[in-house]
């Protein structure tokens, strides 16, 4: 019998748009801080192909920690908060941006979140497609405690 392989040891996300594949590699991926990954995910967030995956693009870059990705998070929100049109991932990339500012003592998402900003307009975007309102404080709560679930299993 042939032991079973690691889902995300071969993984190539760019070969299939489905999107359970895609946001199971990235949660894998973020819950064992595979940093070698984040170019790729990077790329796939900023694509915004495939529906649902995001938010896991968002938790592995949340897991990883750096400026790099505080870098990649920032750009998602500067192509993405302006189209009020679309409800994708913004609150998942606010909130893994919050707790990387409070981790990095950063203020990235500063410029984001104030008041009258680009969060706000396309909150009050969205709210007008039926899409409920988030508040920033919801989101990163949202994001901690995913990162502090996958903290209480892995390695610190």
């Amino acid at each position: 019998m042939t032991p079973p392989q690691s889902p995300t040891r071969n993984w190539k996300p760019s070969s299939g748009t489905d999107w359970r594949s895609r946001l199971t590699a990235a949660w894998l991926i973020g819950v064992d801080r595979r940093e070698r990954f984040r170019a790729r995910i990077g790329d796939l967030l900023l694509a915004s192909e495939v529906c649902s995956s995001g938010s896991a693009y968002c938790f592995a870059l949340a897991r990883f920690g750096t400026h790099a990705d505080a870098d990649i998070l920032t750009a998602y929100l500067d192509r993405y908060l302006p189209r009020t049109d679309l409800h994708y991932d913004q609150p998942a990339a606010l909130g893994a941006l919050l707790r990387l500012d409070a981790h990095l003592s950063t203020h990235h998402a500063d410029r984001f979140t104030q008041p009258d900003g680009l969060w706000d307009h396309w909150v009050n975007g969205v709210g007008r497609l039926g899409y409920p309102s988030h508040t920033p404080a919801e989101v990163r709560r949202w994001t901690d405690l995913h990162c502090d679930f996958a903290n209480g299993w892995t390695r610190p």
